[in-house]
C-alpha cells in the first residue's frame, strides 16, 4: 500500500492557520439561534466539531491487531457495537461485516492513518479520511429518548438500545449513525450537508422539552 495518496488535512494547529476554520453548524447558528439551557431544560444538544473520521475497511483480525497498535483499541467483538477509550475519546463502531469507522480527537487522524497502513502492509485494506465531510451532535438530559422517538423509526428503548450500540438509521429522512456511548448521551453522526437541515429539526423537535445548546 506504499503507493496510497495520503495528505495532512490539519498541517497547521492552533491559531497559526490562515485558513479560517468552521464546523458544519456555524452557518446554522447564526441563522436559527442557539437557545441557552434554562431551568425547565430536559434536553441539550451539543456539536462535537473537528474530529478525526477514519473509515476502516478490510479483514478483522488485521485490523483489529493495527488499531490495537495504533490506538489501544480493539475492534467492537459483535455487531452493531461501539468501543470507547476511557476518556471516551476515541471510538470505534461497527458499521458493516467488513466496515468501520474510528473518530478520534482532531488532529490525530493523519498519524493514526499513516501508523495503520504501515502496520497492515500488503493487507487487503481500505482507509478513507471522511472528517470533513461529517460532524457529530450530541443529544444529553432526561428527554433525549423523547427526542429520538419523535425522530427515528429505530427502537431507542434501553431494553433494545443498550449503552455501547450503535446503528445506521433514518433521522428525519436524513441517514445517520446512531450511537449510545453512555447511559444519558446519544450522538448522531451526520453528513455535513445535512447539518443545518437535522440542527433545525432538533431545535423543532426539543422545544417542548426547553431544549438548549452547549456551545
Amino acid at each position: 500500500m506504499s503507493n496510497a495518496q495520503q495528505f495532512d488535512t490539519r498541517p497547521v494547529v492552533g491559531n497559526d492557520s490562515e485558513i479560517a476554520v468552521e464546523s458544519p453548524l456555524a452557518y446554522s447558528v447564526h441563522r436559527s439561534g442557539a437557545p441557552a439551557a434554562k431551568a425547565n431544560t430536559r434536553v441539550t444538544v451539543r456539536e462535537r466539531a473537528f474530529l478525526g473520521h477514519l473509515v476502516l475497511r478490510g479483514g478483522a483480525i488485521v485490523l483489529d491487531e493495527a488499531l490495537r497498535e495504533a490506538v489501544g483499541l480493539g475492534l467492537p467483538g459483535e455487531p452493531l457495537g461501539l468501543v470507547q477509550d476511557e476518556g471516551g475519546e476515541r471510538s470505534i463502531q461497527w458499521i458493516s461485516p467488513d466496515e468501520w469507522l474510528l473518530i478520534v480527537p482532531g488532529g490525530e487522524e493523519f498519524d493514526i492513518e499513516r501508523g495503520l497502513r504501515e502496520s497492515l502492509g500488503d493487507a487487503h485494506f481500505s482507509i478513507s479520511n471522511v472528517g470533513g465531510g461529517q460532524t457529530v451532535l450530541e443529544l444529553s438530559g432526561e428527554a433525549a429518548r423523547e427526542v429520538l422517538m419523535k425522530s427515528v423509526s429505530y427502537d431507542v428503548h434501553p431494553s433494545h438500545f443498550p449503552v455501547g450500540k450503535g446503528v445506521t438509521t433514518v433521522f428525519a429522512k436524513a441517514t445517520v449513525v446512531l450511537r449510545r456511548p453512555s447511559e444519558d448521551r446519544w450522538e448522531l453522526v451526520i453528513r455535513r450537508s445535512f447539518a443545518d437541515y437535522l440542527y433545525r429539526w432538533l431545535l423543532d423537535a426539543g422545544e417542548e422539552f426547553g431544549i438548549g445548546v452547549e456551545r
